[in-house]
């Protein structure tokens, strides 16, 4: 029999077109050699253009998604996109407490690309940043969060602050922890906007963490699988390039 690859949980929005949201988060995560078992917690309507609406699931059905698969299934990690509500952030907050040695990855969604609003940033500091590993928020979500110090104070023991919305011929990723900068990461920037950068790139954290990579090494590896597939990205509709996951195919 074949060994089973670790189980990643998700918790996100659904995105129909497959560029972000749960389905990116579970094609990044197979390619990467795990098992995906994903939480609804909102259904979107958008197109490769933007977000036209966010339908969000109440709490009482996220959780319990999410208690019946983790009876059945253990998981080495778990990654955080789009909650949809305070009341989801609550009882998500509170799942995670009791799991406490599971390595949590939080990807800060607060609008999407374009700039349609997808998330609040009080809600996320104050509940579910005390509760994860890792945060990576890009530069404006970093800012609007209270910068990386205050998500460091608030109990995120790393948080990740990505550069593709600060101006520049390179794209420059910054690592932060207790001590300071552990690790800053510099990439050629790519021509062109893209739809689900940032879901990659925490759900391939999240991968990393779950085959057992400490934190800088999950990061490093998981932001050269992110640009690859970046630079290998392609237009499946009129609007942004959505990353190819499966580039290693």
């Amino acid at each position: 029999m074949v060994p089973a690859p670790p189980n990643v949980l998700v918790l996100a929005a659904s995105d129909p077109t497959g560029g972000a949201g749960l389905q990116a988060d579970v094609l990044t995560l197979a390619s990467l050699g795990c098992h995906p078992l994903s939480v609804l917690t909102a259904l979107s309507v958008q197109d490769t253009h933007g977000v036209v609406a966010l339908h969000c699931l109440d709490a009482e059905r996220i959780i319990e998604q999410a208690r019946c698969v983790l009876a059945d299934a253990p998981v080495r990690a778990v990654k955080i996109g789009v909650v949809g509500s305070a009341a989801a952030a609550r009882v998500i907050a509170s799942l995670l407490a009791e799991h406490p040695a599971v390595p949590v990855v939080l990807d800060p969604v607060l609008a999407s690309a374009r700039g349609d609003p997808l998330g609040d940033a009080v809600t996320l500091r104050e509940l579910l940043a005390p509760r994860a590993t890792v945060a990576t928020p890009n530069s404006e979500e970093a800012q609007a969060l209270g910068g990386p110090e205050a998500l460091l104070a608030s109990g995120c023991a790393y948080v990740l602050v990505t550069g593709a919305h600060e101006p520049g011929a390179f794209v420059v990723n910054t690592l932060y922890g207790a001590a300071g900068v552990i690790r800053q990461d510099r990439w050629p920037r790519l021509p062109g906007s893209y739809h689900g950068s940032g879901c990659t790139l925490a759900s391939a954290i999240a991968a990393r963490l779950a085959h057992g990579d400490e934190v800088s090494e999950a990061v490093r590896r998981a932001q050269d699988y992110t640009w690859c597939a970046l630079e290998r990205g392609y237009r499946p509709g009129g609007g942004q390039f959505v990353p190819d996951r499966l580039h290693a195919r």
